[in-house]
């Protein structure tokens, strides 16, 4: 048999704390544009209704597209409770259910709105309750709720969790809501009905109340804008405290540093050029001595090609926090990633992920050339260097 499932999202005006906050920017949209789109998007409600006594939100409702009721403006004050204006909006809505989905929470999913109504219906729940789960030690008018003081202290993880109300979702069997109304004069909380409770996770319990909650939100909304980016978890090296950092010599002066590996000739005074011709400069160079000319010197990055005759190169090192790449221009290397030897030659591109430990020395009977994309500041650590 199936159900008319219909969500209504509440949505008045005059908030107090946050001004106009159901039209507020969360990013680029209006707050309430989340609740309405990821009700569309779980694809389990026969239709999807905005409540509100305001035309501004309701037209942009109408623009995200959901339908807009309109409810009296005596049931938008302060004064007018949830029973009211659902009981209003269930008299006149046709539907089996009705599950009310805050606009303050823009980070329910689509899953755990699909999981919900699923509960509800298949479970033939009069009342179903969003909730999180507290697995902790709780305290209520200072009586412990889920532990007793006589009892040894358990983890955490084995204790019972309490549950507080999320308030995000709340469905209805709209029948008997409406007897609950006419019996009792309220229903928000199920009454004597069949009464269950559904634990959400996570950032569907953000509830935006107040400016902070709002800076919350924009926070969390800019980090899951950056998908995988953020997906992957990151760990300290601790590798790193075994080799003494404190002790490890670091440079970052890249002439200095340079000079210490040996390059003969230098040129930083010709940085930043807006045309070069890199054949005619190589020609350029004294072929039987190592040479560096830096091409390239900004605050974001910097160019250099180097070249060394064979046997030459860099000491052992890492990069602490930055990235760099070489294009090998000409001849041959000897890259030592890690412990381990890779020949490269020319048309042949290296990354190397910083605080990996690396050293460069050219290979073969003539000089090579490598091009070096990095940062003039960023540190050397030389690991083999200790006090």
């Amino acid at each position: 048999m199936s159900h008319k499932v219909i969500a209504m999202i509440p949505a008045r005006l005059g908030s107090k704390r946050v001004p106009k906050k159901n039209l507020r920017l969360l990013g680029d949209k209006p707050l309430i544009s989340y609740a309405i789109e990821t009700a569309i998007a779980s694809k389990v409600f026969d239709e999807i209704y905005v409540n509100t006594e305001s035309d501004e939100i309701g037209a942009v409702a109408e623009h995200f597209g959901a339908k807009y009721y309109k409810r009296n403006e005596s049931l938008a004050d302060d004064n007018a409770n949830n029973d009211q204006f659902l009981e209003d909006f269930c008299q006149n809505v046709e539907s089996d259910y009705v599950v009310q989905i805050l606009p303050t929470s823009p980070f329910i999913s689509t899953d755990e709105m699909a999981a919900f109504v699923k509960e509800m219906t298949g479970q033939g729940l009069d009342t179903l309750v969003s909730v999180a789960e507290h697995q902790i030690a709780c305290v209520f008018d200072d009586t412990p709720i889920n532990f007793s003081k006589l009892e040894p202290h358990i983890s955490s993880q084995l204790m019972k969790p309490v549950q507080s109300y999320a308030t995000v979702l709340m469905g209805y069997k709209k029948e008997k809501f409406l007897r609950d109304i006419s019996h009792f004069g309220f229903g928000y909380h199920g009454a004597d009905g069949n009464v269950g409770y559904f634990p959400l996770k996570g950032f569907s319990l953000i509830d935006i109340d107040n400016e902070e909650d709002f800076k919350l939100a924009e926070v969390v909304l800019d980090y899951l804008n950056r998908g995988a980016d953020c997906a992957e978890p990151k760990y300290f090296d601790t590798s790193l405290l075994n080799k003494n950092v404190e002790a490890m010599r670091s440079e970052a002066d890249v002439p200095s540093i340079l000079k210490i590996d040996g390059v003969a000739q230098s040129d930083f005074e010709h940085e930043n050029q807006p045309i070069v011709h890199i054949p005619h400069l190589i020609a350029d160079k004294d072929s039987t001595l190592s040479w560096c000319h830096r091409l390239v010197n900004t605050e974001s990055n910097s160019a250099t090609l180097i070249s060394q005759l064979p046997g030459e190169g860099n000491r052992r090192h890492f990069h602490p926090d930055w990235n760099e790449w070489w294009y090998i221009v000409s001849g041959e290397w000897i890259w030592e990633i890690e412990g381990k030897n890779h020949r490269v030659k020319q048309g042949d591109f290296v990354f190397i992920e910083k605080n990996k430990v690396h050293k460069i020395t050219a290979a073969g009977d003539k000089p090579a050339i490598r091009l070096a994309v990095s940062r003039a500041d960023v540190a050397h650590v030389y690991p083999d260097l200790l006090d």
